[in-house]
């Protein structure tokens, strides 16, 4: 599928440089390799910057179908029916056809933006070498050490047993060993224990040369995540902990706005994927095609502003869920309700009277009318049409694309605590009890494990898959059997995508 352009906030002079087009990127043939580095100075110290940049961009620049495969099964969300992605449905029902060309794309995708990772890093060790600043250089490599571990990361937890591409070439592939889950994921910790002193010390959204870039802190957010695949809960403690004590996050006091506007470059976040329109109504827009999760049918605030597709819904389990906590804030803002689903929500005699507060209209004014592929939309997903520059229409243009917040890392560390780590950083129930707090809930004390996955679900529900990946984990997979599909242990991993299994020989075995 065609890409978006991308877009990171640094020097006009450097954005200017990196436009991207989208199909060249594939991997359609692993043996065929390319040149990234013909031609170039590598005395001229002052672009050293380039090939990082160029990493970033991978990162920003990625294909709206990444996310959604990655993210689709779990019992807080839905894929929309009555498409013309029966696959991507099926997928959610466990059901997984290796020739469904996510699948391809998403491996394909991931694997060229690790290639250009890896690329960067030997393009950066040749600066280095020809005089360039060697503290910067290697800050620069480890910040694609990070980025690469990322779609690493994602890839693994997704297939399970993968390729680790040892360097910039496609045809490597031929000649790597296949690594286990766990052999990628502590392959992923070493490597952040690599990268870590070389970065900087600073939130995201603190750095000048670079904003939103990678720092230290997301180094140790993806080390966590790692060791929880792992089950290695201390090192996941000593991770999260780190990052609590550093004193530099906090959370966002507008659960609500964090997934708006408003929210970009928050001291929530973590990593994020980046993108603009210059508050320009015309011209250049560097944006995720938010379309994929937007309501085929609405009533916008702003007159003329654009719809979406309707292919990604938060679970009617979900939405009980919530309602059962009592539930406001998080709930109002991850879902975005249609008439017919409230109808049908109603059908359930234990939610046959709804609170007077959820209505088919946002706070921001917009209607969601109903259509035919779901019940409900992803709030999280959603951009208020009056948020919208002037003059651009695009659903969603203009919103990041959040990929790991403060809150996670909060909760990864009660989680940690409450499987039997210590921790430096406080107890699991102040961790705990500040996630509620900016939601509007009591404070709990002496949480147990239940109630922090519980807490997980409530918070990071349609992000990244983690509600699948949690219960896959900790083997409660019973939870992710409802509303007439039935997972089992088999289906944890998607299949290799056919076209893969076709040109790379070690995968057939």
């Amino acid at each position: 599928m065609k890409r978006n352009k991308f877009f990171i906030l640094i020097t006009f002079s450097v954005v200017a440089l990196l436009s991207i087009s989208g199909c060249s990127k594939y991997l359609d043939d692993p043996a065929e390799d390319r040149t990234f580095t013909g031609g170039t100075d590598y005395t001229i110290s002052s672009n050293m910057i380039l090939p990082i940049i160029g990493t970033y961009s991978e990162l920003n620049n990625t294909e709206w179908e990444d996310f959604p495969l990655i993210s689709v099964r779990g019992d807080d969300v839905n894929a929309g029916g009555l498409g013309d992605q029966q696959d991507f449905a099926e997928t959610d029902n466990y059901n997984y056809n290796k020739d469904y060309w996510m699948y391809n794309s998403l491996w394909q995708n991931y694997y060229t933006n690790m290639f250009s990772a890896n690329s960067a890093m030997e393009q950066i060790a040749l600066y280095k070498e020809a005089g360039a600043n060697a503290a910067l250089a290697d800050q620069y490599i480890a910040e694609a050490k990070v980025l690469e571990s990322w779609w690493l990361f994602q890839l693994s937890r997704t297939w399970g047993t993968i390729l680790i591409p040892a360097n910039s070439s496609p045809s490597s592939l031929f000649v790597t060993p296949l690594s286990t889950k766990d052999e990628v994921m502590q392959y992923i910790s070493d490597r952040m224990d690599e990268a870590t002193p070389n970065l900087v010390s600073v939130r995201p959204n603190e750095r000048t040369d670079i904003p939103g870039g990678v720092t230290k802190y997301t180094a140790l957010a993806l080390k966590a995540l790692a060791n929880l695949e792992l089950k290695n809960y201390q090192g996941v403690a000593d991770a999260t902990g780190e990052i609590i004590s550093s004193g530099k996050f906090s959370l966002e006091a507008d659960f609500y706005q964090l997934f708006k506007i408003p929210g970009k470059l928050n001291s929530e976040n973590i990593l994020e994927m980046q993108y603009s329109d210059f508050g320009q109504g015309s011209g250049d827009n560097y944006s995720y095609l938010f379309a994929f999760f937007g309501p085929q049918g609405w009533t916008p605030a702003v007159t003329g502003s654009g719809d979406g597709w309707g292919f990604y819904e938060p679970s009617m389990k979900y939405i009980k869920f919530m309602l059962g906590r009592g539930e406001t804030i998080r709930l109002e803002t991850s879902v975005i309700f249609t008439n017919r689903g409230i109808t049908e929500l109603k059908t359930d005699p234990n939610y046959s009277t709804l609170p007077a507060w959820i209505s088919n209209t946002t706070r921001s004014g917009d209607v969601f009318n109903d259509y035919a592929r779901a019940f409900f939309a992803s709030g999280k997903h959603y951009l208020p049409s009056d948020q919208l520059t002037t003059g651009r229409t695009d659903y969603g243009t203009n919103k990041n694309f959040t990929c790991i917040r403060y809150a996670e890392i909060l909760l990864m560390y009660a989680e940690a605590l409450t499987q039997g780590a210590s921790g430096s950083a406080g107890s699991a129930d102040a961790a705990v009890n500040t996630v509620r707090a900016r939601a509007g809930m009591p404070a709990l004390s002496g949480v147990s494990n239940a109630q922090v996955m519980d807490e997980k679900y409530a918070e990071l529900a349609m992000e990244w898959g983690t509600r699948f990946f949690d219960m896959v984990r900790l083997g409660r997979t019973t939870e992710l059997s409802y509303e007439g599909k039935t997972f089992s242990a088999d289906k944890t991993f998607l299949p290799y995508p056919q076209n893969q299994i076709d040109q790379i020989p070690i995968l057939k075995q």
